[in-house]
């Protein structure tokens, strides 16, 4: 029997404790919508894409309608989708009005001879392909980027140490699958770091670095602090991993290794699916909302945390 399924992740980082069930109800969603697209005989691709949307357009995550504001407490959004089939991508950055980059990301792919479009010109793509624009503010973003400006202007903190007193707040969103014929895809979408210096580009739409994939190895979206996954070519490592053996759970425990070796163990979380549709799930921070469901049993697995997952 040919596996076929999805996984998802809302982000690596600490879940306030009011909204630990919204959240995991909201990834389930997420991985139900993915998996029946591939039941219905769609592709990696239509899956990964359908599974995000769910995730961008609630409020609980760092990633469409509720994306993190940067330091001038303005949004730019980033997000990539890849197929592995061809390693066709797509990608976007610095967008501040769509309200599912994620589908600007596959127009990009689908539409253009480019990889990654950034700032206005993305917008005009989404407007002349009727996406969905407009304010993607929320009362949440808003609070988190008051809290954290305050805390600057008393000197609280410096501003290159406020990455580890946002770790509540890093909920980028991401999906990875394989469908019925043995192809995979990626898909992820970020917000970026609160308070973040505009014009910044973290790891989500640099292809290899938070979103990768390819049918000879597997697909991999990354989360956490963009910087560490860029200087470590992140989501490409850990498919190389799989591409020489290892098993997706086995490249997962891997790329965390690395990542405490070579990046000081900052944090990062990972989902990877690969090439015989064994999924890895993991992350070095207190929690990561993850689901997945595959056609081995047509069941919804899903937690707040977990390590490795060998299915």
């Amino acid at each position: 029997m040919n596996v076929y399924g999805v996984v998802v992740h809302g982000g690596a980082g600490r879940l306030r404790q009011g909204t630990k069930r919204k959240v995991l109800a909201e990834v389930e969603k997420a991985a139900v919508k993915g998996f029946k697209a591939l039941n219905n005989g769609c592709s990696s691709l239509d899956a990964v894409v359908e599974a995000v949307r769910v995730m961008e357009d609630s409020p609980l995550f760092n990633a469409g309608v509720g994306s993190h504001l940067n330091l001038n407490g303005e949004i730019e959004m980033d997000a990539c989708v890849m197929d592995g089939r061809k390693l066709d991508a797509g990608a976007v950055a610095l967008v501040k009005s769509v309200r599912n980059p994620v589908l600007l990301a596959k127009l990009v792919m689908e539409e253009t001879d480019h990889v990654l479009i950034a700032g206005r010109f993305a917008e005009e793509i989404a407007k002349r392909h009727g996406l969905k624009v407009g304010e993607v503010y929320t009362e949440k973003a808003i609070r988190i980027w008051r809290e954290g400006m305050e805390k600057l202007r008393k000197g609280k903190v410096k501003y290159l140490q406020r990455l580890r007193g946002f770790l509540d707040s890093m909920e980028t969103v991401g999906a990875v699958a394989i469908d019925r014929r043995g192809n995979l895809s990626s898909a992820t979408s970020t917000g970026g770091l609160p308070l973040k210096l505009p014009g910044r580009i973290g790891d989500t739409p640099l292809i290899g670095c938070g979103t990768y994939a390819d049918n000879e190895s597997g697909a991999v979206s990354v989360t956490g602090i963009g910087e560490v996954a860029i200087k470590l070519v992140l989501a490409k490592t850990i498919c190389d991993y799989m591409a020489h053996g290892l098993k997706a759970f086995e490249a997962i425990h891997e790329g965390l290794l690395l990542v405490k070796e070579r990046q000081s163990n900052l944090p990062i979380g990972l989902i990877a699916i690969d090439r015989g549709g064994n999924i890895g799930i993991g992350h070095n921070t207190p929690e990561m909302p993850w689901a997945y469901m595959t056609n081995k049993d047509g069941r919804i697995l899903s937690g707040l945390s977990f390590s490795e997952v060998n299915k």
